[in-house]
Formats: structure tokens, sequence, C-alpha cells
């Protein structure tokens, strides 16, 4: 909660100064997150990346402006567990949970919530909020119903 002007002033002019972060091969930056295959990683502007977490871009992943990516996430475009690969897209403006991995292939739409702790193997429509293991969605606009309310009162 924030307490005071001042605090929300503070998170309004965070991005201020923003620069790009150095990014060296498979080393920690200043910030404590890191990249393998650094040549196919595209970082956007005013992008946020927690600390402890990993990027597998051997595939290509594309961070677009301004997402939010929590502390200890997993972003894959490979996996050696099911032999799966293929680019990560985070569209603009959408947020990454805590903890939470991004397979490959996968696209999160812009705008859109992947909560903490969420295992996210399937596309995430623009505007959507998906949670869980396999992430599911709880709150959004779905096309194929037009967007009806739900009967919490969120959208589908």
């Amino acid at each position: 909660m924030i307490s005071d002007l001042g605090d929300y002033a503070t998170m309004v002019n965070r991005f201020d100064d923003w620069k790009y972060p150095e990014i060296e091969e498979g080393k920690p930056t200043k910030y404590n997150w890191v990249v393998q295959h650094v040549d196919n990683l595209k970082l956007g502007y005013k992008t946020d990346i927690g600390a402890f977490t990993y990027i597998n871009a051997q595939f290509g992943v594309t961070i677009a402006d301004e997402v939010q990516i929590g502390s200890h996430c997993s972003i894959y475009s490979v996996s050696t567990i099911d032999e799966k690969e293929g680019p990560v897209v985070l569209k603009r403006n959408c947020r990454i949970g805590t903890h939470s991995t991004v397979m490959p292939g996968v696209t999160v739409g812009e705008n859109a919530v992947v909560g903490a702790y969420s295992f996210v193997n399937e596309d995430v429509p623009d505007g959507v909020t998906v949670v869980g293991v396999p992430a599911r969605r709880i709150r959004g606009r779905r096309a194929e119903d037009g967007g009806r309310r739900t009967e919490d009162g969120g959208r589908r």
C-alpha cells in the first residue's frame, strides 16, 4: 500500500532514468538476472526484470516495452525435458509474477498478467489474467464469447 504521495511519485517515476542493462552471456546483470544466448534476446524499453530470473533465448526471446518480470522467473525458448523449442514473446506492458515459468513457443499478450508461481505452456491473449499450474484464465476478455461478464463481475 502506498503510504504517502512520496511513495506514489517514486512508483510513477521509477523509469525516468532507465537505461538498457549490460548483458553478458551467462553472467548475472547488475540486477542479478541471467541470459543464455544473448544474441537472440530482444529487450524493449523500460523493462523491469527481477533478480534471479533466468532467460534462455536460444530460439529467440522478445521482451517488449514496459514489461515487468518478477524475481525467480524462468523463460525458456527451448526445453530439454520435452524437446519443445520456439520463440517466446512477451508483449507490451504484460506482467509475469514471481517464480513463474514461461515455456517455448509461448506469447503473452499486451497488458496480460501471469500470476505468481504459474506455469505458462500456452499463449495468453491480450488483457487476460492467468494463474496456476498449468496457467488458466481467471479474468479477461474471450473473443469467442463476446467478452461476457463472469459471476464475479470480471470479464471472460
